[in-house]
Order: C-alpha cells, then structure tokens, then sequence
C-alpha cells in the first residue's frame, strides 16, 4: 500500500529521531526505491513501453525521456510525477552512474530540505 515517505519522515522527526538519522533512513530507502523503478523499467522494457505508450501521461513522459532524458530527472524529486520519470528513466536506458547521481541526489535534498522545516 502506497505511503508517503515524506509523512513517515516527519513523524520520526516528531518522536525524536535525530535529523541525521531521519536523513540517512529516508533518503537511503528512496534511493534503492527509484533503483528498484530504474530496474523494472530496464527489466521490462518492451511491457513497459507498451504499457506507458498506452496512457497519454505515459507517452508524454516516454517521449520526454528520450527527448530530454537527464534534465527530465530533475524533476524526479517531486512527489506525482517522480516515481513514473524514474521508471521512465530505465525505460529509456539512461546510464545508470548518471541517474542514480541526478536523482539519488535530489531525494537527498528534498529530505535535507525538510530537515530545515521541521
């Protein structure tokens, strides 16, 4: 069942986790989660495809993919549209350095981010 990891990060915060720790637990589980959506569209690549190229959205985000492959990365910290850029992201054969660089970076961020808020 889909939970938002940014919920779960700020209740740790809430129970006195130190913000180093919340950092490290968070933002290392979202990283080995856009790996796991990196690999399953690698995997999966012609059942993905097929499966993107039949939604609008889907489409959309396979053409920017091959379209504009890394900078569409920077977006993949946003809560809607960042899971599916990182499936995309395999999809469209990115390098992985590169991806988990891009992306794993901005998982940190947005956590680092909200360490400075709560």
């Amino acid at each position: 069942m889909p939970f938002s990891s940014e919920v779960a990060f700020i209740a740790a915060l809430a129970n006195d986790m130190s913000k180093v720790n919340a950092l490290i637990f968070a933002s290392s589980g979202n990283i080995l989660a856009i790996i796991l959506n990196y690999f399953l569209g690698f995997w999966l690549y012609e059942k993905t495809k097929t499966k993107l190229l039949s939604s609008k959205i889907g489409s959309v985000s396979y053409n920017y993919g091959h379209r504009y492959g890394y900078y569409a990365l920077l977006f993949s910290w946003l809560p809607m549209i960042g899971d599916p850029l990182t499936l995309v992201a395999g999809v469209v054969r990115l390098r992985f350095v590169w991806f988990v660089i891009i992306a794993g970076s901005l998982r940190i961020a947005r956590y680092y981010a909200l360490t400075l808020v709560a």
